[in-house]
C-alpha cells in the first residue's frame, strides 16, 4: 500500500465559470477522499470545450493516482465530456450495451429517444459506475472516474467509485483557535514548521483571532507539533487559546 495516494478533480461546465451554478461537489469529494486516505491535490474548472477537457484530463491523470470529473455527461448537445474523455485516451467512443439496457429499463423502450440514448455512449475500454438516482451511469477508464455534475447524482456515483479506490495512510487534521493575530505568532509558527517538515501547517485569520491547522499522516508528529505550539502560545500570552481540536 502506498503511504501517500493523490487525486485531482476536474469540474467541467460553462455554468460553473459563468457563476450560474454554484459548485457543491468539491467539498464533498475532498472530505470523502480524506476519510479513506486519498489526498486531493489539484482542482481545475474547464469550459464545455473538447480541447480544454482533453488537455486538463491528460495533464492530471499522469500526475495523480486518481482523477475525478464532474459534469457534461447528460443528454444535451453541450454534454461532450464522454466523447472528450474517449479522445483523451485515444479510445473508441461507442454505445455500451449494458448502459443502453439500464436506460431502456428506466425510461421504457417507447420513451428512450436519441437524446437519452446518448448517455449510453462511453469509451470502449470504460466500465460503468452505478447511478441509483437517475439511472444514466458514469464510468471509469483507467484512473479517471467520470461523473455527473448534479450533486445528488455525483454523490451516488462517488459511492459506487469508492469501492474501487485504494487509499494510503489517513491524514489527520488538528486545529488550535487563538485570540492572537497572525503577525504575533508568525515567527514561532514558521520555526515550528521548519522543525516538523512532515506536518503541513497553515494559519487562517478570522474575526477575533487566528486558526492554526496542522495536517499530516504522521500522527505522532502532529501531536508533538501541536503540543509545542500550545506551549509557545501560552508563553506569548496566557489565556489566548480558544480551543484545541
Amino acid at each position: 500500500m502506498k503511504s501517500i495516494v493523490t487525486a485531482a478533480f476536474v469540474m467541467i461546465g460553462d455554468e460553473l465559470l459563468s457563476g450560474r451554478t454554484q459548485d457543491a461537489n468539491l467539498n464533498f469529494l475532498a472530505k470523502n477522499l480524506t476519510e479513506i486516505g486519498i489526498n486531493l491535490r489539484e482542482v481545475r474548472i474547464v469550459p464545455d470545450l473538447e480541447e480544454e477537457i482533453i488537455f486538463a484530463v491528460n495533464s492530471v491523470r499522469k500526475k495523480f493516482d486518481y482523477v475525478f470529473t464532474s459534469g457534461g455527461i447528460g443528454p444535451t448537445h453541450d454534454d461532450i465530456t464522454s466523447a472528450a474523455i474517449a479522445k483523451a485516451f485515444e479510445d473508441k467512443y461507442q454505445k455500451n450495451q449494458l448502459a443502453a439496457e439500464i436506460l431502456e429499463q428506466h425510461y421504457g423502450k417507447e420513451d428512450l429517444n436519441e437524446a437519452r440514448m446518448k448517455m449510453a455512449f462511453i469509451p470502449h475500454s470504460a466500465s460503468l459506475l452505478d447511478n441509483p438516482v437517475s439511472s444514466a451511469p458514469g464510468f471509469r477508464i483507467e484512473n479517471v472516474f467520470v461523473m455527473a455534475g448534479v450533486p445528488k447524482i455525483f454523490q451516488a456515483m462517488f459511492f459506487a467509485a469508492k469501492k474501487e479506490l485504494v487509499g494510503g495512510a489517513r491524514t489527520e487534521s488538528r486545529e488550535i483557535k487563538i485570540t492572537l493575530t497572525e503577525s504575533v505568532i508568525a515567527k514561532n509558527f514558521s520555526d515550528l514548521q521548519q522543525k516538523y517538515l512532515q506536518v503541513a501547517m497553515g494559519s487562517y485569520p478570522f474575526e477575533g483571532g487566528t486558526s492554526l491547522v496542522f495536517r499530516s499522516t504522521d500522527h505522532q508528529a502532529i501531536d508533538s507539533a501541536l503540543a509545542e505550539m500550545v506551549e509557545l502560545i501560552e508563553k506569548i500570552k496566557n489565556n489566548s487559546i480558544i480551543s484545541v481540536t
